[in-house]
């Protein structure tokens, strides 16, 4: 009974083990880890890179391999979750696992580990998708812009001119001057002063036109009912028009008319003795002059200033332009140059890297039992040259020898038609030695196709032995394969064991 109970425990134990392990590699797809579904990797594998994914993604290092390992031991798989279980509570990780509870597949303590991970692996990728689009919206608004920003650029200047010309046109201007604003004491009396030096012909009492329909249909109702009369809407309308003339008394119109003076001034002047009031008017003209040729000279230099620095500054425009054209165009050739010799570079350390390859093959294949062959490969190489410089040299000697005896046939025709018999000997000779030379020739080319048939024959049978590295590789390979089979016999011998302890 207890072995039953036991068993059933751990069936259970297992069925919910692969429910989280299945819940596992669902989240862990669902995040974007899509190396999850190779389904030749072991559940560790998935796991353990899932996790390390997300840790990842999180913008957190893990002091892992980076190169992938099958059939990992049970001592690099604990450090591989060390090095995990280590970074989680930087991470703020509310949850807690050990390392043998990864390298176990304890996936009931694994899963909320992973869920975790997960939730806050797409918060990150949210954050940093938004960062990223803000940043290449920015970039895109410093670089580009709409066709609605180009029509609102192109109409902007516009439209503040136009507004700045309304504001001008219709802002306030002050009409009169109060000269006694001091003596006000009541707020609405100066308020209403103030209106007037702006040219409002309204007061204070002065209300809109609803307001005044509303205020004359109750004072019709009030009269209907014999409250009121209307004698009181004309007396106050009275004594606003006569509070207005009082107010408008005190005071003296701007522009054309601002050299004129109230009542009250003229008679305070006309008590000052008449001489005093004819100086102080030449003096005031004389000023008044003045003051106007200055304003006038100041107004033609500063339009002759405002043209000569216009001037000057479309001068240095164009200077600029052109020295900008110029530093445009050396840049162009600069980076032309620099193009064809990078592409130059690539092209020598590419050439370089093959030499080195085969430099380093060359020196493989000296080292061993390919010695010998290798010093008769030099010998037939070095004979091989002989050979080649030496036909080289026949050849430049026929040809300067073929030159030199066209020259003296050329002569001959040109002393004249007749040949002597020991010319024409001669001429035999000449041809007889040439045939010989050209058959001689052909030999040796002969020859230096049977060497060279020689050397590739030889070249085959280097090739086909296997140098120490290859052996090597060859033997290492004979030992993975080897203890591969040893360890898949070994698992299918204790799966055997365990299902005839099982039956």
């Amino acid at each position: 009974k207890k072995r039953i109970s036991s068993l059933l425990v751990e069936t259970r134990e297992d069925e919910e083990q692969n429910v989280k392990l299945q819940q596992t590699i669902d989240l862990l797809l669902a995040a974007g880890y899509f190396r999850a579904r190779i389904k030749g990797l072991s559940p560790f594998d998935k796991v353990v890179g899932g996790m390390t994914w997300c840790i990842t993604t999180c913008n957190f290092d893990v002091d892992v391999d980076l190169l992938f390992q099958e059939n990992s031991t049970i001592g690099q798989k604990i450090s591989l979750t060390e090095s995990i279980v280590a970074v989680l509570p930087r991470m703020k990780c509310p949850h807690r696992i050990e390392p043998h509870q990864i390298q176990g597949l304890d996936f009931i303590h694994i899963f909320p580990v992973v869920q975790w991970l997960v939730k806050r692996a797409i918060e990150t990728r949210e954050e940093m998708g938004d960062y990223i689009r803000s940043f290449s919206i920015s970039q895109f608004s410093k670089h580009h812009q709409m066709p609605q920003d180009e029509v609102f650029e192109t109409l902007k200047s516009k439209a503040f001119d136009a507004v700045s010309s309304v504001k001008d046109v219709y802002k306030p201007q002050r009409r009169y001057r109060r000269h006694d604003a001091d003596k006000l004491k009541d707020e609405e009396t100066r308020v209403q002063s103030t209106l007037l030096e702006y040219g409002r012909q309204y007061g204070v009492s002065r209300v809109d036109k609803e307001d005044k329909e509303n205020e004359k249909a109750a004072k019709r109702k009030a009269f209907a009912a014999g409250l009121v009369k209307d004698s009181l809407d004309e007396v106050d309308v009275k004594a606003e028009e006569e509070r207005i003339k009082a107010l408008m008394s005190g005071m003296s119109a701007m522009g054309s008319q601002e050299g004129k003076v109230t009542a009250s001034t003229v008679g305070s002047v006309v008590g000052m003795k008449s001489h005093e009031i004819q100086k102080m008017a030449t003096e005031y003209a004389q000023k008044q002059a003045e003051i106007e040729q200055m304003e006038k000279q100041e107004r033609q230099g500063g339009e002759q200033q405002h043209k000569r620095i216009t001037a000057a500054l479309t001068k240095q425009i164009e200077l600029q332009r052109n020295k900008l054209q110029e530093v445009r165009s050396k840049h162009d050739e600069l980076h032309k140059t620099y193009l064809q010799t990078q592409q130059k570079l690539q092209e020598v350390q590419e050439q370089s890297n093959r030499i080195d390859s085969e430099m380093e093959k060359l020196s493989e294949i000296e080292q061993g039992e390919n010695q010998t062959i290798i010093q008769s490969l030099r010998s037939l190489v070095a004979m091989n040259e002989s050979l080649k410089k030496q036909e080289q040299e026949f050849k430049a000697h026929c040809k300067e020898e073929m030159a030199r005896l066209k020259e003296n046939i050329e002569k001959l025709k040109e002393e004249g038609d007749v040949v002597d018999t020991e010319d024409k000997e001669r001429v035999n000779l000449i041809d007889k030695q040439y045939t010989a030379d050209k058959e001689k020739l052909h030999k040796i080319r002969l020859l230096l196709a049977k060497k060279n048939r020689e050397i590739a024959g030889l070249q085959r049978k280097i090739d086909e032995v296997p140098s120490r590295a290859e052996l090597s590789q060859y033997q290492r390979r004979f030992v993975e394969l080897y203890n591969q089979s040893i360890h898949n016999s070994l698992v299918q011998l204790y799966k055997d064991k365990y299902y005839q302890h099982l039956s």
